[in-house]
């Protein structure tokens, strides 16, 4: 026997070729498929569209140096993890050495002078006060002794100074971050102010998407959205941080920066996925992400009826992390629908609901 079906439109024709698929299955007697379900919610929700952005590290330091020298070490490249207080570049401080030696044995001299200095300048001033000695004599003494301690002061200064710059000469990571750029390597001669590095940090990054400037009343600052890192299917959960201040002169899009949290193995300029609300909020039937699945490029669910699976076209406008929304009449709250053992179902194939 035959049945005689009218299909009208793209549905139509969806159907039919799941009619005859069900037909061919049927003649078989398919087993009762084992299934689980989830029921079906009503929430406020906006409709979403989703937009392509782009992966980017909103806090980027060009790291150089304050010093002249030659690199004896670069100790990260492109692509390392590297934390707050991490060496990055080592500059050669050979000669640097030498000369705090040179002013530490300096210091070491000027004490001597000055305690022999002090020794000469105690005996005049006794002998000053007595009328042993001439003022000059008393006066020359007493330069003597101050001369040397001040001598003492300027080498001390010099041998901070070079102290510092003999820090400096390890280039450390500002914060905890990722490298984006190695401008250097090992023997190379650097100048003050030479771009090094470039460092991105891991706690600033962000999506930059764009969204028509119609649908910016519908953002709020501080809005949590769903971002998927395509490269890896992977969703997120960000937070619509600012817009850009400048909006496309062509296409008049507005940027939106989405902060996303820390993850490894992700590159600057890298897609991603965002859903983002273009509609003012509206009861819709919040469905498990899981319920969904494709025929012909159409999405479809499955529900229960009289022990059958029952086969049934949604029409998504939200999407809500692993959750969708959908606003068709026929789904309604509390209405099971199969979340596992979905993939393998047929229209009319008995099932048993194993547990929800």
């Amino acid at each position: 026997m035959i049945a005689k079906i009218t299909v009208t439109g793209q549905w139509g024709l969806v159907f039919l070729l799941l009619h005859l698929s069900t037909l061919a299955f049927a003649a078989d007697g398919p087993p009762a498929a084992k299934v689980r379900v989830a029921s079906v919610i009503q929430q406020d929700v906006a409709q979403t569209r989703t937009v392509i952005g782009v992966l980017y590290y909103d806090r980027i330091s060009e790291i150089s140096t304050e010093l002249a020298g030659l690199v004896e070490r670069v100790e990260v490249k492109q692509g390392d993890i590297v934390a707050r207080g991490d060496a990055l570049v080592r500059l050669n401080t050979e000669i640097l050495e030498k000369e705090i030696a040179f002013q530490k044995s300096r210091i070491e001299r000027t004490d001597l002078r000055i305690a022999n200095a002090k020794k000469n300048y105690s005996r005049l001033e006794r002998l000053y006060d007595k009328s042993g000695v001439s003022e000059k004599e008393y006066d020359d003494a007493l330069f003597t002794y101050q001369d040397a301690q001040k001598e003492k002061q300027a080498t001390e200064n010099t041998l901070q100074k070079l102290l510092i710059q003999k820090k400096r000469s390890v280039i450390s990571a500002p914060f905890n971050g990722i490298i984006l750029n190695k401008n250097v390597d090992s023997g190379s001669w650097v100048q003050p102010g030479k771009e090094l590095v470039a460092i991105g940090s891991r706690e600033d990054l962000f999506v930059r998407t764009p969204i028509a400037e119609t649908t910016l009343k519908f953002i709020e600052i501080g809005q949590k959205v769903p971002v998927t890192i395509n490269a890896f299917d992977q969703q997120v959960e960000g937070t619509v941080r600012d817009i850009d201040p400048v909006a496309d002169m062509k296409t008049k899009n507005i940027f939106l920066k989405i902060a996303i949290p820390s993850m490894p193995l992700v590159a600057q300029n890298m897609s991603a996925s965002v859903s983002v609300p273009v509609s003012s909020r509206q009861k819709l039937s919040i469905i498990d992400r899981a319920a969904l699945i494709k025929f012909q490029g159409k999405d479809f669910v499955y529900t229960i009826k009289e022990d059958k699976a029952a086969i049934l076209p949604v029409n998504i406008v939200a999407f809500l992390g692993d959750k969708v929304g959908v606003d068709n009449p026929y789904i309604v709250p509390g209405m099971n629908l199969v979340v596992e053992g979905n993939e393998r179902l047929r229209p009319d194939q008995p099932v048993v609901v194993a547990g929800e």
